[in-house]
């Protein structure tokens, strides 16, 4: 399925505050969202993701604080702004006596389609998300993946420009999980989305970016792969050297290594070390030019990174 058009949008949400009582569901809440950028929002249950998502598509105001399209408030006309979203919720409300274009149809008259884009558009969506063989049956009669299709079509049929989407792959079976994560990228090629999930292998799977939100407030706002770079301080290679000295002779050679951040020993019982860097093409290109002079056997040499979810636990575990 191809956009029908494709124009630049700038989103800014600004000093979002969502207080119910003196519970502050958001707190302060500040980032901004290019065009084209496919965006991961993670949390706790509770954190705030879900009501922030509700305040950015316009279903609820704010305490305080604004969401800005192109430097203009979203709350001066939400109605133009709605138009130009699509929204999927966690629970995926559906008609499920009605028939799957029967449904669809009914959504395009909701959102104000024109009547002579409706039926292409059904047909178009339809294809796209995978629904052809499951085109003629009642919503009630589909499987967990495929009303979860059906909510992502309503969600796409208008072609909006920005996707809102809250847990799409939750109680997905593996292989549907890995459908709808296809589906996303294939999406972020044109459309610029917000995906909300506790999946956080989903998050490298498919976003360029993370929000990381903890009681409120913003933990982490990075790429998935710089921040594992900034939380462990630098690239890790485990290395495991054999020759014909004493293990503390090797240390005191490596702790020479152009590059090398700081280097820690693994074993007592052999010459396994971990060396820390912020250029591990550069720290290996010297690595393997001293083990060449020394005549030493590399045995072992390969990167590792702080795992996402150690990352994740780290910045919401606390207190």
């Amino acid at each position: 399925m191809q956009p029908e058009k494709i124009i630049c949008m700038h989103i800014e949400i600004r000093n979002l505050v969502k207080k119910y009582g003196e519970q502050a569901a958001v707190d302060d809440v500040s980032f901004e969202l290019k065009s084209g950028e496919i965006l991961g929002f993670l949390g706790p249950n509770g954190a705030g993701k879900t009501t922030t998502m509700r305040i950015i598509s316009c279903f609820m105001a704010p305490t305080s604080g604004d969401v800005l399209l192109d430097g203009t408030s979203i709350f001066n006309n939400p109605v133009a702004f709605r138009k130009r979203i699509g929204y999927l919720p966690e629970n995926n409300p559906l008609y499920y006596d009605m028939f799957i274009t029967d449904f669809l149809e009914f959504m395009a008259g909701l959102q104000q389609m024109e009547k002579s884009r409706i039926h292409h558009r059904i047909k178009e969506t339809i294809d796209f998300v995978g629904l052809g063989a499951e085109k003629h049956k009642k919503i009630g009669e589909l499987s967990k993946g495929y009303k979860q299709r059906v909510g992502l079509a309503q969600a796409l049929l208008h072609d909006p420009e920005l996707l809102i989407l809250d847990e799409p792959t939750s109680g997905l079976d593996p292989n549907q999980i890995i459908e709808i994560r296809d589906l996303i990228r294939n999406l972020g090629k044109h459309k610029t989305i917000i995906l909300s999930t506790h999946i956080l292998q989903e998050v490298e799977a498919v976003c360029d970016r993370l929000i990381i939100i903890n009681k409120g407030k913003i933990a982490a706002d990075s790429t998935p792969g710089l921040l594992q770079i900034q939380m462990s301080g630098g690239y890790r290679l485990q290395v495991e050297i054999e020759a014909d000295i004493p293990q503390n002779k090797i240390e005191e050679s490596l702790r020479q290594l152009e590059h090398l951040l700081e280097l820690s020993s693994i074993s007592s019982k052999k010459a396994h070390f971990q060396l820390t860097t912020a250029e591990p093409y550069l720290l290996k290109k010297k690595l393997f030019e001293l083990c060449a002079e020394k005549k030493w056997y590399l045995l072992e040499l390969h990167q590792s990174e702080t795992r996402l979810e150690d990352i994740f636990r780290q910045l919401t575990i606390q207190n």
